[in-house]
Order: structure tokens, then sequence, then C-alpha cells
């Protein structure tokens, strides 16, 4: 049991001293147990109370959280530079792992004398040393023989050419072309031997000459590459190409 607290401000019935407010009436009732020991329980939960406040405040002071939650500066960085030094760890063990190996780039391809481009004006040299327009010999299809004689290739096509179409056989790095594949064929295309000195026709075209294959170029006539063909084989390979240099 306890003893029912005095409001009334009188030292005597154990209120008040003179001169100090009343209780706050809110409070209600006020009674002062006999044995302390009856508010244990209270003061018990209310040391646990305090012992949290003061953890979670140890712990923001620690953590740089001022009093709105939001990091300082300075502990923000000491947090992110840790986690950018792991993934920059990681990263480079992966390329530097030796099981894991690098696919060879792709070789880039030029595009200088692909089909759809026009044939410059070009002044190649015949047997005579004397300038031929090239663009006045099409349609044609153009052999680039500087890698090999390829004689059956230049009868193959000349059989197969359709008509009106010129078989023209250019060697590059000559100052006159080289004489014409023996026999010639008796029926076909027209054949013209013709010598590029500067190779501006392979340089235009930007295909490297394969040993023992000629290069072929399709031109209709109007001066648009139709076709490449980097090492010429069979007429097969060719062959639907030939009807559309004369139709355009």
């Amino acid at each position: 049991m306890g003893t029912p607290g005095n409001s009334e401000g009188s030292p005597e019935f154990g209120g008040q001293p003179d001169g100090l407010p009343d209780l706050p009436p809110g409070w209600g009732p006020i009674v002062i147990p006999d044995d302390p020991a009856e508010l244990a329980a209270e003061a018990a939960l209310i040391r646990r109370e305090l012992r949290q406040q003061t953890r979670r405040a140890t712990w923001r002071r620690r953590l740089g959280l001022g009093r709105t939650g939001s990091l300082t500066a300075v502990r923000l960085t000491l947090l992110i530079m840790p986690l950018a030094l792991i993934a920059a760890l990681g990263s480079l063990f992966a390329v530097v792992w030796p099981g894991q190996q690098r696919q060879p780039a792709a070789p880039r391809t030029s595009t200088g004398g692909s089909p759809g481009r026009t044939l410059p004006a070009l002044d190649l040299v015949d047997s005579f040393a004397a300038p031929v327009a090239l663009r006045g010999l099409l349609p044609a299809v153009i052999l680039l023989t500087d890698t090999c004689a390829c004689g059956d290739q230049v009868t193959a096509v000349a059989m197969t050419a359709p008509t009106g179409v010129t078989v023209i056989v250019v060697t590059s790095g000559r100052s006159r072309p080289s004489p014409l594949p023996s026999p010639p064929p008796v029926v076909g295309a027209p054949i013209r031997a013709l010598a590029d000195p500067a190779a501006e026709l392979r340089g235009f075209i930007q295909v490297e000459g394969r040993p023992g294959a000629a290069t072929a170029v399709l031109v209709d006539r109007s001066g648009e590459i139709v076709r490449i063909l980097p090492a010429l084989g069979s007429p097969t390979d060719y062959q639907l190409d030939l009807p559309e240099l004369t139709r355009r």
C-alpha cells in the first residue's frame, strides 16, 4: 500500500512548500509507496529504455549520422571506397584469369569497291602503250590476273559471258599487258588484254589477290559494280550475275 499524496500545497499535509507550483492536474492522484521495492519493475523498464537510447546514440555517432539521419560526406566516402575497390579488383581478376581468353577482333573489311559503287574513270594501257578508257568497254567482266596466268579461267568467262559483255584481262604493275591465253576461244565474248601500271583498279576494289586465282569484277553498262569475286572459281559462281550486266 502507499500513502496518497496531498496536492493542496500545505507542507503540513504533505503538499508543496509555499512558493512552489502544484503538480500538473493531468498526472492524477499520486501514490507514494511505503516500500520502494514496489517500483522495481517500473525502474527496470525505464533503465532498459535508457540503455537502448544510449546504444542508438552511440551507433549514430560512430556512423556519422546527424540529427536529420543523413550521412556526412566523409563517412559516405569511407563507405563507398571499399566497395569500389572490391569491384575493381574483381574486374582485374576476371581479365587476367588464365582460363579467360579474349576473342581476336574480326578483321575490318574495306568497302571502297564493294558492289553498288561506281567504277572510277581509269585509263589502262594496251599492247601499244596507248591509253584505253576502261569505262568505254562496259559492260564487262574485268579479270585481275596479277597473281596467276589464269588461262583456263579467262577462257571459261569468255565462253560464259553473254553477247555485248567484254572480258578485260588486266595485269597490274606492268607498262604493257601480258599476252592473251592460248589458244583463244573460238566463240564467246571478246577479250581485251590491258595493263594497269599503277595498280589503280586493285587499289580501288581493295581486295587482295590470291595465288592461282584471278579476281573478277562484274560491272554493268552504267559503271556500277554488280559483284566482286576475290578468287574466281567455277562459272556457276557468277553465271546468274552475268545477265544483270546488260539489263541496266
